[in-house]
């Protein structure tokens, strides 16, 4: 056996096993590291934004904002905002987005903006594995570095995280350190997550 097929895990062998019958889309998202540098189609990149288009969000504020890159000039700029350690395999990716949270219009300020950002998020990741894509969200980033390459005000916008967005990788090419981690993660146990109030 190769090191690649030593550390690459098929999606069969990876598939994650709820208590409950949910529906299978939410055990299938997750955030793998090694992706293709294969570009996406753009329809398909486009797809991804529609899906978090209908994302819900308070008073319909729909208060988020994807700033993406997809061609190499522009995914040069985005990286730089990147942390060391998501640059070491997110440069791989050929779609990078930062998701921007208008959290001041005009002077009024957005308490939920963060909130309905993220599930602005959880949208295109849940369509891009409808796509065969991986969506993975870092919060590994220089916040001042988004300001100055984006052009956003820091008054009105605020970078919740980076996107990168690909096919799956051969994970062989990780740093050893990360190759380890390059699994579905699993989730701590429900009664821990959700507690009925008694009475």
């Amino acid at each position: 056996m190769s090191a690649a097929s030593a550390t690459v895990i098929p999606f069969e062998a990876s598939r994650r096993v709820s208590n409950l019958p949910v529906d299978p889309m939410f055990l299938d998202r997750w955030s793998p590291r090694a992706m293709s540098p294969e570009p996406i189609a753009e329809r398909d990149v486009q797809t991804l934004f529609e899906a978090a288009r209908w994302a819900p969000s308070g008073g319909n504020q729909q208060p988020w904002k994807f700033v993406y890159a997809d061609s190499e000039s522009a995914l040069g700029r985005v990286r730089q905002v990147l942390v060391d350690g998501n640059r070491v395999w997110a440069d791989k990716a050929p779609l990078l987005a930062v998701l921007l949270a208008h959290v001041n219009d005009e002077g009024e300020r957005n308490d939920w903006a963060g909130f309905d950002s993220g599930a602005a998020w959880m949208s295109l990741a849940l369509q891009a594995r409808k796509l065969g894509l991986f969506a993975h969200a870092m919060g590994g980033f220089h916040e001042e570095k988004v300001y100055e390459v984006l052009g956003v005000d820091p008054k009105e916008w605020k970078p919740m995280v980076v996107i990168a967005v690909g096919r799956p990788g051969d994970a062989a090419v990780l740093p050893p350190k990360l190759q380890t981690r390059e699994r579905p993660s699993e989730r701590r146990p429900l009664a821990e997550a959700a507690i009925r109030i008694e009475g």
